[in-house]
């Protein structure tokens, strides 16, 4: 290597390290400011290829795509004087980097200034509501005043927001445990409301029944003594005039039944062998 080609080389090193320190690309998704000695230069660079002073600039790029930020949980009172935790994000994007790194400059400052303000918003608004309300009929109504009243106080940051919801609402523990007490409550009373008028129910079917059973037993009961008295009126009928046509064979009927009770349960009996009684044994 010649005295004439080194210069040469040195000179086409330190071109190509003045044109890396000089060109920077802006990606599609990104907006770019470039600062001078940590001042900005008062430019927006827009997507694509551009230039700077190289060792003197500095270029920083923020995200132009929508950003999301999740907030803590927070307490807000309603119109009604009930307490509610609120679980809500926003959907923002950055509209003027240059005007928000001049006031809040990094993604976390950004972040602090949409929780003070959309929780303001989110706190007054749910102010003019009820529960019922916030929760069933003026939720889109409340998130679209709340989403407007936020995009227009935090644009003095070169933020907008474009969407405010929230993802969940809670009471807080005190009050949980007062409602799930006085549902317990209710849900007992209404238990031992079903337990007295069933036991009502019961006792009237089971008066019901025993009544319906006394009356078929009185029922049966009659028809059975007058069946038996039929009956017996039959047999008597029967045993008159089967008797009546022989005196003896009712003498000997007779004695036999007189036998039948007297002998029982080994009776023992003394009477003397001309005893009108044992005259049908003899």
């Amino acid at each position: 290597m010649n005295k004439t080609t080194t210069p040469i080389l040195i000179l086409l090193v330190l071109l190509i390290a003045v044109v890396f320190q000089s060109a920077f690309i802006v990606q599609q998704t990104e907006k770019a400011i470039v600062l001078q000695l940590g001042k900005p230069d008062n430019n927006v660079y827009a997507p694509g290829l551009h230039f700077k002073i190289p060792f003197i600039q500095n270029v920083i790029y923020f995200d132009s795509r929508l950003l999301e930020y999740d907030a803590q949980p927070a307490e807000a009172l309603t119109k009604d004087k009930k307490a509610l935790v609120l679980d809500n994000y926003a959907r923002w994007r950055i509209v003027n980097p240059l005007l928000f790194y001049q006031t809040v400059r990094t993604i976390p400052g950004a972040q602090a200034r949409l929780d003070d303000i959309v929780y303001s918003q989110l706190r007054a608004a749910l102010g003019r509501y009820t529960l019922t309300e916030i929760v069933s009929t003026e939720r889109d109504t409340i998130m679209q005043m709340v989403t407007k009243r936020s995009s227009s106080l935090i644009k003095a940051y070169g933020i907008e927001i474009v969407d405010v919801r929230i993802k969940r609402t809670d009471l807080p523990p005190e009050n949980q445990r007062a409602i799930f007490g006085r549902m317990r409550a209710e849900r007992e009373r209404q238990a031992k409301q079903y337990r007295s008028e069933g036991q009502q129910e019961s006792i009237t079917i089971k008066s019901l029944a025993n009544r319906q059973r006394t009356v078929i037993i009185a029922k049966a009961n009659k028809e059975a003594e007058i069946i038996r008295g039929q009956g017996d009126a039959i047999a008597t009928k029967i045993y008159a005039e089967s008797l009546g046509k022989d005196e003896e064979f009712y003498n000997f009927q007779r004695s036999l039944e007189a036998y039948k009770d007297s002998f029982k349960n080994n009776t023992r009996i003394i009477v003397t062998p001309d005893n009108k009684f044992l005259q049908e044994m003899q």
